[in-house]
């Protein structure tokens, strides 16, 4: 299996946030792509694939539709996608994805955790390139012949086809989103979720007490409301 699968396996292994939060992070997602392209899910693929997202996790359709009218108030706040940058202990970066109404607050935060976990907050580009910025696709695996899937996407981006016990999996570069959506919704092939993901090129294996340290500051970061995601380069088992 190639790097996305392993990848997939270790963070499904690790801290899956609670659901109270999954909801948080898709309704900053709902307001996003309202702003982007409006309220009609038939006319904006963003948030057609949010909704997706936001009916995996078992978001109740009152509360995307509350999400949804609210995006649609022109008085509502906008969320602005900032990305972070930095080193944790050991040598480990560290790339958050933050969507935040106050970039002010947001920034101090997360400068506050690196500060308090013997960290350091970094420029921006000081570590983004040791990531592969990467969108996936979950569909059902009956009636999927994975080879032959992976064959006739290819050209439109997909590297990475595999089967989990979520279904099916499609990995591709982050530029690949639009036109693989496009043509499984074209092949009436129901797009369960997708999302975008980064993952590292190298990972860094830590002692059990150095790994403790790290996760200490990833906790930290993990918590804080403006944060969407959190990637590393420790290796997880």
């Amino acid at each position: 299996m190639g790097r996305a699968f392993e990848f997939r396996k270790a963070r499904k292994m690790k801290r899956w946030s609670a659901m109270s939060k999954a909801f948080t992070r898709i309704g900053k997602d709902i307001v996003m792509a309202v702003k982007e392209g409006g309220p009609d899910p038939d006319t904006n693929s963003r948030l057609r694939a949010v909704i997706q997202n936001a009916k995996a996790v078992n978001m109740p359709k009152d509360n995307i539709e509350r999400a949804i009218k609210r995006a649609s108030d022109k008085s509502e706040g906008d969320y602005k996608e900032v990305l972070f940058e930095g080193y944790a202990p050991h040598g480990i970066a560290v790339l958050i994805e933050t969507a935040t109404d106050n970039n002010t607050r947001t920034v101090a935060n997360i400068r506050s955790y690196f500060n308090k976990c013997n960290g350091s907050l970094g420029t921006s580009g000081s570590v983004e390139f040791m990531f592969d910025h990467t969108c996936n696709f979950r569909i059902p695996a009956e009636g999927i012949d994975l080879e032959e899937l992976e064959l006739e996407m290819i050209d439109f981006g997909v590297e990475e086809v595999f089967e989990d016990e979520d279904g099916v999996m499609i990995y591709a570069p982050f530029e690949s989103f639009g036109a693989i959506q496009k043509e499984l919704e074209n092949r009436d092939i129901e797009i369960l979720s997708s999302g975008f993901e980064r993952i590292p090129q190298l990972t860094k294996e830590l002692s059990s007490e150095e790994a403790e340290e790290v996760e200490k500051l990833l906790e930290k970061i993990e918590e804080d409301d403006d944060v969407q995601n959190v990637y590393h380069t420790m290796k997880e088992d």
